[in-house]
């Protein structure tokens, strides 16, 4: 009898296994794949970072070297051996998780994990099956990647993100379908290592769900860099040749438009992965998005199951899942953790970066909460000018009756590191002033963020 099975060793599944077993609790977890991290690791997370970093170094000393004074011939791409690198990169991860199931006694069964009853899950693997018994079950199983009905996916031609980490070559031509913060990422990749790479987004701008500031600022950068965008345009049919897809699109005058490419990635969004997961045997039914209904403290209908990550409710990121992750492994062992979601951070690691955390300027507006706001371009910072990286800006949202942190949102320079400040700021409900009054060294990207907290009073003193 197991304290806690896990189903799903994603960052939200295999987190949980980690922190209950440091709880002391009798712990195994279950996983489909040979491969432990789940999407996150193996195709998703770090393998789109690890292509996105070396596509920018291939790119940056195409169009930055001259300027440092960096002088050089016969650049070539060596796409087999970038592809052979980012694997790597998975492979020492997936055997630094193994090592810490190993060194935190996690029994580790590989199959699909089936719910039987309330305390059973069957594990499946191939002809051959098991029934373990625990005490309370987890369920992680995380999302897979949304299709249209006439474009299914062959990961060849028509790819999810997951067939775009494994291309076998560059496409000629890329047109992507929907413009979020995979889409653009995985365009972007692309993009620089010379594809012609085109977008296809039904709604009237790009990664929605960021501050419409950073939205207007991040499609103004990526024009630059070549990628063209359709807005409010939508795909209605498709015909799919051996060589080529031609897709028909609605325009946003309503009239039609064909455009051929010889790879489509399709990236409309994703949805909770439940096939196989049993629910119907112990009476959980998910709601009408496919999201398994918790309370406050993850249980589902089923208070011994518990839910977390991308299928329940709530942004699909890999930290936000490790985070509820831990929290179900400490209310197991009788703790009583807390998430503060308004402090959790999204990420678009383009370049520029793009970071936001809490608020975006209309949340404020439509919650009726009064504010000032600063603002501090990258071009005006020290440390961004020595690296030719002024593109950008930091935006500060602070309650005007409080001066508290309630958003902040930054396209520029390393975005993804400097917003973990703002992350602590808004936890430890920091007013602007407080960070203003920081010292933060001399030069460095993150005085953007100071000056930006002076600037919410009107008291930035490079701009």
């Amino acid at each position: 009898m197991y304290d806690l099975i896990v189903i799903g060793s994603g960052p939200g599944g295999y987190v949980a296994a980690i922190r209950a077993a440091q709880l002391g609790l009798k712990t195994a977890c279950i996983e489909k794949t040979p491969s432990l991290g789940g999407t996150c690791l193996n195709v998703g997370c770090i393998p789109s970072k690890a292509l996105l970093q070396s596509s920018e170094l291939y790119w940056k000393m195409q169009v930055e070297g001259a300027l440092h004074g960096i002088e050089f011939s016969g650049l070539r791409l060596n796409f087999p051996q970038m592809m052979q690198r980012k694997e790597k990169v998975i492979a020492g991860f997936n055997e630094g998780i193994a090592g810490l199931f190993k060194k935190n006694k996690i029994d580790r069964f590989i199959g699909t994990g089936q719910l039987i009853d309330s305390s059973t899950v069957n594990v499946i693997s191939g002809p051959s099956s098991q029934q373990l018994k625990s005490r309370h079950i987890l369920l992680a199983t995380g999302s897979e990647p949304i299709q249209l009905p006439f474009l299914p996916f062959d990961e060849k031609k028509i790819v999810s993100s997951t067939g775009a980490l494994s291309l076998e070559k560059i496409p000629k031509k890329m047109i992507v379908i929907g413009a979020g913060i995979i889409g653009v990422e995985l365009g972007s990749v692309y993009k620089r290592l010379g594809s012609e790479v085109i977008f296809v987004e039904f709604l009237d701008r790009i990664c929605p769900t960021l501050d419409e500031s950073l939205s207007k600022e991040l499609q103004h950068s990526l024009q630059k860099q070549g990628l063209v965008f359709h807005l409010s345009s939508k795909v209605i049919s498709a015909d799919i040749a051996p060589n080529q897809i031609t897709l028909k699109i609605q325009m946003p005058d309503q009239s039609t438009q064909e455009m051929s490419a010889d790879v489509i990635l399709e990236s409309i969004g994703r949805k909770p992965y439940t096939k196989g997961l049993g629910l119907e045997n112990v009476g959980i039914i998910p709601d009408t998005r496919g999201f398994i209904p918790i309370n406050g403290q993850f249980r589902t209908t089923v208070p011994q199951i518990f839910a977390i990550g991308d299928l329940v409710d709530g942004p699909m990121l890999a930290h936000k899942a490790s985070e509820e992750g831990i929290a179900v492994a400490e209310i197991i062992a009788g703790q009583h953790p807390h998430i503060d979601y308004a402090a959790i951070p999204n990420v678009v690691y383009t370049f520029p970066e793009v970071a936001s955390v809490g608020l975006t300027e209309a949340d404020a507006k439509a919650n009726n909460i009064p504010v000032n706001i600063g603002t501090f371009p990258f071009k005006a910072n020290s440390r961004a000018r020595c690296t030719a990286e002024e593109e950008g800006f930091v935006k500060m949202i602070a309650d005007q009756k409080t001066d508290r942190v309630i958003g902040v949102h930054i396209i520029g320079p390393h975005a993804s590191e400097l917003i973990g400040e703002c992350c602590i700021a808004i936890q430890k409900r920091m007013t602007a002033l407080e960070i203003a009054h920081t010292p933060h060294a001399h030069p460095t990207l993150s005085e953007a963020v100071m000056e930006a907290a002076l600037a919410v009073h009107k008291r930035a003193l490079h701009k």
